[in-house]
């Protein structure tokens, strides 16, 4: 039943991050300011979660949020500084600089869970992590580093805040999240707001912008908040970064742009780890030992 669990855990948070990857999509096809979009798509995507919740617990909805504990609060917060120090790395410093820095999230949420919660992660886990980071340093290779400082200070908070989101998400894996999730993308949504020259956006922006917030970003915090309960946190942040390779095929795929060759080598280095540490995973060649751990509340 535990491998069970964690197969389930695996294959939820895989999806979680190829709905991620879906941003590149999205935002080519979306005219309306930087922050204007990112106002609404919190509002479409917080709306999303709050649905999911209402229809997974049903009538147990209400006595679920009396469940609620600071640690909710605590991964509403994190987990939105991380979509804000993301948006705000990529703004005033290089994306080659936040690629890099982000792909070290796995090393520093198995230092978070290990001190934290005594989880430790697997030798595959630490493995993959190690050979999806080369794959990184790969596929930005040709991109320009020496972004500003404060864009290099925001990819680090932005790091931060994912590992320790996701060592609260699996340390109180009894406390329901989701309604923490959904008030993560509002409160993005209301910092967007004040950044925002205009709220109004054209028929075509806002079909897309729904989609966007539904499809990329609410299913993604969705699945990656239910998965990341059933698996180690430093393996969950392993397996978010599927999102960075299938960003660029999915572009390449449906809009024709044609990825470099750092890209191309670099994705492959990262897909070969991932889903190399999958396979592994789904044989049973390295079973988990954390389901014994118990969430603190």
């Amino acid at each position: 039943m535990a491998q069970n669990q964690h197969r389930l855990g695996l294959a939820l948070v895989a999806a979680a991050a190829l709905s991620w990857s879906s941003a590149g999509l999205f935002t080519r096809g979306i005219s309306a300011e930087l922050f204007t979009m990112l106002f609404w798509r919190g509002l479409f995507s917080g709306s999303m979660v709050v649905l999911a919740f209402l229809v997974l617990e049903g009538k147990n909805a209400l006595p679920a949020l009396k469940n609620l504990r600071w640690s909710s609060l605590a991964v509403a917060v994190l987990s939105a500084g991380g979509m804000i120090t993301g948006i705000g790395a990529l703004r005033y410093g290089s994306v080659a600089d936040a690629m890099v820095i982000y792909a070290t999230v796995p090393f520093i949420t198995a230092g978070f869970a290990y001190f934290a919660i005594g989880e430790k992660p697997t030798r595959s886990t630490l493995l993959a992590s190690a050979v999806a980071l080369v794959g990184v340093s790969v596929m930005i290779a040709g991109a320009g580093f020496g972004g500003s400082m404060l864009g290099k200070g925001l990819a680090v908070l932005m790091t931060l805040c994912m590992a320790s989101f996701s060592v609260l998400l699996r340390q109180n894996r009894t406390v329901p999240m989701l309604p923490a999730m959904a008030g993560s993308a509002y409160l993005c949504a209301f910092f967007s707001f004040w950044f925002a020259g205009s709220i109004s956006v054209s028929n075509h922006d806002m079909l897309l912008i729904a989609g966007f917030g539904i499809l990329q970003n609410g299913a993604g915090l969705i699945l990656y908040t239910l998965g990341s309960r059933k698996i180690p946190a430093a393996e969950a942040t392993l397996l978010a970064a599927l999102e960075v390779p299938f960003t660029p095929f999915w572009v390449f795929l449906f809009l024709g742009e044609t990825p470099s060759f750092y890209t191309l080598i670099g994705g492959l280095v990262v897909l070969a780890a991932l889903f190399g540490h999958i396979i592994n995973e789904l044989r049973g060649r390295t079973a988990p030992k954390h389901e014994g751990f118990e969430a603190g509340v």
